[in-house]
């Protein structure tokens, strides 16, 4: 089984290309860089952070949503399947490859709390209760529901 899951920020917008597909149709390709921390522990026990910097790509409509709602310092989590490669560059040198291929891409964290960390780690809070209905959910102010990924 080849699959992974990773949580991280975008190091840069993603690079977007289009090519021509099956059928002549457009398809869209988007490559983008995640940092994703890796914690570990030194001989004294304290926890020490890094960041281990993973090569992603999304093909078609995750491409497509990656072009129009991913920027640097997006935090998302993507799964999908890793896949790895070659090729021979202008120095006549092979170059071996290993990327994510996006199966799926999720937001990690809310617009606000985005705005509010820039781009760093900041615990949410939960939302205040008179922003939540009686059934938990939260109003959407009128003129942005236009702007949402997921329409009916």
């Amino acid at each position: 089984m080849n699959k992974v899951i990773l949580m991280g920020r975008l190091t840069r917008d993603p690079d977007v290309r289009y090519s021509n597909g099956q059928g002549g149709d457009q398809l869209c390709i988007a490559r983008y860089t995640l940092a994703v921390d890796r914690r570990f522990q030194r001989n004294g026990g304290d926890d020490q952070q890094n960041a281990d910097f993973i090569s992603c790509v999304a093909f078609g409509r995750s491409g497509e949503f990656a072009e129009k709602y991913l920027h640097q310092g997006t935090k998302v989590v993507v799964s999908g399947r890793i896949q790895t490669g070659s090729y021979t560059n202008k120095e006549g040198q092979k170059v071996y490859t290993t990327e994510v291929v996006v199966e799926d891409q999720e937001f990690a964290e809310s617009k606000r709390a985005a705005d509010e960390s820039q781009g760093g780690y900041q615990p949410q809070s939960a939302p205040a209760t008179s922003d939540a209905s009686a059934e938990g959910f939260m109003n959407i102010p009128d003129g942005t529901k236009d702007d949402l990924p997921f329409k009916k």
